[in-house]
């Protein structure tokens, strides 16, 4: 590559990041737009620019002291079908996202093909295998429409997201909103109808997202907890209050430990009877879909040839230039995956508020409250308690969050590892009689893995298995230290925190008060 094709970005070069800068979002724009648009038609009469979006994987602006996006990032992801490197980070992105948007005209909302094509083909990686909580289905350009006509398009658009039943497996109804905007209005300013054009709502729901008290809550309440701590081991010594509530505490680790350890245990064994019928169902019809893919009715004779070939030499998966990308690996498992979606989608619920397990994580409790209410002469102990659990039930929650996205996976995964060999050797043909030979080996390969089935099953099995091992090890150890730090320390010389956490808990109870408002306000919206 000619060096002079390059001299407005020498980065490109040297694989380096480039930094543009602007005082304004207009000069920002403009310095960006080669890096993010084809040339239009209106540019086409101007001189001859030089456009990079092709070669960019990546444009990231940041705004500074912007309250309304702190904690925030908002992607705007390529469209479906693009080239292989934009496809990849794609993928990568959206198992990350907490709310996706997916934006179109009003006039043609609810039959827009693409727009529902995306959302079903990442349905999996935003759902189950992802942490998508609420899709918002956006109309735009509703200037001067009437509210009959509004509410006709989003009725429509509600009765699409219904009829689609790959989407209803990873979301709820309530998962699912629709919204109509007018930038043009909007940014006039003037007599803006709530109901006609919804960017202020838009525009709450990002507020919402900013999880910024949430931060402050649990960083005060931790400080709450650890004073509560200091102060309580320095008052006097009352043993036998200590014994009998140390006593009381270690039994009700003991009985919820074993509560939640039931639930997990309920919850594996509907995953195990799914996934039996998983593999029934995929060994007895797995070939009418393996030879959907080797065998399309809409694609015949050479290019069909590249495709394949493209698809066994990239460990199964059809990569065209337009249209949908296709995984043997994902359509062999599929009767795996769609016997356990529904129960999956159940267990792990992607708004943490809801609960992980049906909720037995969140139900566990030491019942610190009636105890504090009994001993009143430990109530700062108890106190650190009730931190500690919250802090640990809060990360618990977390940790299955990004856990349960490679449970998901694994099925796909165990038989993108069986196949592998299969490809390989499809992959090595040449010469006159290659697509036969291709088509020959991979079906050959599948009718002799069909314990590969049975082998996604355990693993996932295993999988689940191992997380409630690490949840009841967690609160285990975590709560058994935490009662013998609370009750067992011993006084020493620590020093005088009453001041201190009279003002940590004023604090504490302000925002917690109004982390309350905030939750009811979003469960209403």
């Amino acid at each position: 590559m000619d060096n002079k094709y390059f001299r407005d970005i020498p980065e490109f070069r040297m694989s380096k990041i480039k930094i543009l800068e602007s005082d304004s979002a207009e000069g920002l724009s403009e310095e960006i737009v080669k890096y993010t648009r084809s040339d239009s038609n209106e540019r086409e009469e101007e001189e001859v620019k030089r456009w990079y979006w092709p070669l960019v994987k990546c444009v990231t602006v940041k705004v500074p002291d912007n309250d309304f996006l702190d904690h925030v990032t908002l992607v705007d992801l390529p469209g479906n079908g693009d080239c292989r490197s934009s496809d990849k980070i794609w993928t990568g992105f959206v198992a990350s996202c907490s709310t996706v948007w997916i934006v179109t005209e009003m006039n043609r909302a609810a039959s827009e093909k693409e727009a529902w094509k995306i959302l079903e083909d990442a349905s999996g990686l935003l759902g189950n295998g992802g942490k998508c909580q609420q899709i918002h289905f956006i109309c735009t350009k509703s200037d001067n429409e009437k509210p009959d006509y509004v509410n006709k398009v989003k009725s429509a658009v509600m009765n699409e997201f219904k009829k689609r039943k790959l989407l209803k497996d990873h979301f709820s109804e309530d998962c699912f909103k629709v919204f109509t905007v007018s930038s043009t209005e909007f940014l006039k300013g003037e007599n803006v109808n709530p109901d006609l054009n919804e960017i202020p709502k838009l525009q709450e729901i990002l507020k919402n997202l900013n999880d910024a008290r949430s931060k402050t809550l649990n960083y005060v309440s931790g400080a709450h907890g650890i004073l509560s701590l200091i102060q309580g081991a320095r008052s006097g010594e009352v043993v036998e209050q200590k014994n009998d509530v140390c006593a009381v505490l270690e039994g009700n680790l003991s009985i919820q430990l074993n509560r939640v350890k039931k639930a997990i245990e309920d919850i594996t064994k509907a995953f195990e009877q799914r996934l039996r019928e998983g593999v029934e169902k995929s060994q007895n019809l797995c070939e009418r879909k393996l030879r959907s893919f080797l065998y399309p009715s809409k694609m015949f004779g050479r290019a069909f040839h590249k495709m394949l070939q493209s698809a066994v030499r990239n460990d199964g998966v059809q990569k065209p230039k337009r249209g949908k990308t296709k995984d043997l690996n994902v359509i062999l498992a599929s009767y795996l995956t769609e016997s356990i979606d529904e129960e999956f989608r159940k267990t792990f619920q992607n708004n943490i508020k809801c609960g992980h397990f049906n909720g037995a994580i969140d139900a566990f409790s030491l019942s610190t409250d009636s105890l504090i209410a009994k001993y009143k002469d430990v109530e700062l102990q108890l106190t650190f308690l009730q931190t500690e659990e919250k802090e640990i039930k809060t990360k618990l929650n977390k940790t299955i969050l990004t856990q349960k996205k490679l449970i998901y996976k694994s099925l796909t995964e165990t038989i993108k590892n069986n196949m592998k060999e299969g490809y390989k050797e499809a992959a090595s043909f040449q010469g006159p009689g290659t697509l036969k030979n291709m088509r020959d080996t991979v079906e050959r390969h599948v009718h002799s893995k069909m314990d590969m089935f049975e082998e996604a099953k355990s693993v996932m099995l295993k999988q689940l298995n191992d997380l409630k091992e690490t949840v009841l090890r967690t609160l285990k150890e975590t709560m058994k230290e935490s009662i013998e730090h609370s009750l067992k320390t011993e006084a020493c010389s620590l020093p005088d925190v009453s001041e201190h956490l009279e003002v940590v808990k004023k604090h504490y109870d302000e925002l917690h008060d109004g982390q309350d408002e905030k939750n009811n306000h979003t469960g209403d919206q």
